[in-house]
């Protein structure tokens, strides 16, 4: 399970996906996971699947790996579905007890489903293309306006890239304690709640003072190299946009207008 959490890692393969601006890629991310919630409809989640298949097309990105990330909130998208169509809804299709599954909880929970698979999804495909340093850069060039009202946007932008950083390098640590406590005859999968509750600490315990020992090397590392924040620092790589860039953003806003159109459908 902790091997098939992908957010956070990058997919190293040359795609025009991959050569496109970090602020477009941030962008058209953004407009995906809108649009989701701007439409209800089957043409809507169809226009939606279809521009999401040609991008993980595009990106060149084995599909197995890019859906290998669902199976970490595989029990977030049964609880949703469930609670969509048992309780939701009011002609009856199937009854069992006071379990009830509705037609209008079927279509709800459809929809939910389908939205919760397409966000994970949208959002791996802007990660698996965007290395941490191109994403840094891209949310502070994106969020430049805020440093009028004094908001620490490079700050902010470094605290997301690192955090995103570490969760496939904390997946991994958590992985190699689990592997190691076992070895040494630690159960975690028999006994009730409460026992395999108690299994868990010896697995947080290291996994904390791995964390913390990981965070402070950062910043050993980032003040040996005279890191003092974003104020007067340049890019070896300054961001420029090139015309696929202009080419995707008039294709990602004929996408939304297509999507918000497809509510009156």
């Amino acid at each position: 399970m902790l091997r098939d959490i992908t957010l956070g890692q990058y997919y190293p393969v040359d795609s025009c996906i991959h050569r496109l601006d970090p602020r477009t890629k941030l962008f058209g991310t953004f407009i995906f996971l809108v649009s989701l919630f701007v439409t209800s409809s089957v043409p809507g989640y169809l226009l939606a699947s279809l521009a999401l298949i040609c991008c993980i097309r595009l990106s060149r990105v084995p599909i197995s790996f890019m859906t290998r990330g669902l199976k970490a909130v595989f029990i977030l998208l049964l609880i949703s579905v469930s609670f969509n169509m048992f309780f939701t809804g009011e002609t009856v299709i199937f009854r069992l007890g006071f379990l009830r599954i509705t037609k209008e909880g079927l279509e709800l929970a459809g929809f939910m489903a389908l939205r919760l698979v397409y966000l994970v999804i949208g959002s791996s495909v802007m990660t698996l293309t965007t290395t941490p340093t191109q994403l840094t850069d891209g949310l502070e060039k994106s969020l430049g306006f805020l440093n009028r009202f004094k908001v620490p946007v490079h700050d902010i932008a470094m605290m997301m890239s690192i955090a995103l950083r570490f969760i496939p390098i904390l997946t991994d640590e958590t992985d190699k304690i689990i592997r190691a406590q076992k070895a040494r005859g630690a159960d975690f999968e028999s006994g009730n709640l409460i026992r395999r509750a108690k299994a868990m600490v010896p697995i947080l315990v290291p996994l904390f003072i791995a964390a913390f020992r990981r965070a402070s090397d950062l910043a050993l590392a980032m003040e040996a190299r005279c890191y003092h924040g974003g104020a007067g620092r340049t890019k070896m790589k300054p961001l420029k946009y090139a015309r696929r860039d202009r080419i995707a953003y008039v294709i990602m806003t004929v996408y939304f207008i297509l999507m918000f159109a497809t509510r009156f459908i």
